[in-house]
């Protein structure tokens, strides 16, 4: 497929135009709030209650429909990835933001200019069994991946594709990147 330019006298060929890269994506949760098994019950959710603004930003500004999230267990034994989701919506307000009762309620947010932004989820897979945290440390393919990394505690972080495939493998699961 090509596309062309229009440029003043006429169009300028452009060549091949390249896919949409598709970026992955790390979610974290709990368990105990909300695990794997609850999310492939419901099969998409929205990702509400998220209140760090690097993880808002991956949301609002880097997610998009179809890329591919590792769910992630936290405070769990084992800790690690359970399963994979999909982006499943455009970013959009998260409404727990504007409920006074609720945990996540924000005085400073409105609806004219929402502070929190979500995106919702897909069910995609869940693992036979969790990719550990430990056995992924243990891997050097996945040195450099944020989740790993000293001090990061975002709930949404970028994953780069070569260690999406990694953790993919890792878990021998049925989807492909």
């Amino acid at each position: 497929m090509s596309s062309h330019c229009f440029v003043r006298g006429g169009t300028r060929k452009l060549g091949p135009v390249s896919a949409v890269k598709k970026n992955y994506w790390l979610v974290k949760s709990e368990p105990s709030t909300y695990g794997i098994d609850a999310f492939k019950k419901d099969k998409r959710t929205p990702w509400e209650g998220v209140r760090n603004y690097q993880a808002r930003n991956h949301m609002r500004d880097g997610m998009a429909v179809g890329d591919l999230v590792l769910f992630y267990h936290s405070s769990a034994e084992p800790t690690g990835v359970a399963g994979i989701a999909k982006v499943a919506s455009k970013p959009h307000a998260d409404e727990t933001q504007f409920d006074k009762s609720g945990e996540y309620f924000d005085p400073k947010a409105t609806r004219e200019a929402p502070r929190w932004m979500l995106v919702d989820l897909a069910f995609v897979e869940a693992f036979k069994a969790v990719v550990s945290r430990d056995a992924m440390a243990k891997n050097p393919k996945l040195k450099d991946m944020v989740v790993l990394q000293r001090g990061q505690r975002p709930s949404v972080q970028p994953v780069r594709a070569a260690e999406f495939a990694e953790v993919l493998k890792m878990a021998g699961a049925k989807t492909k990147p």
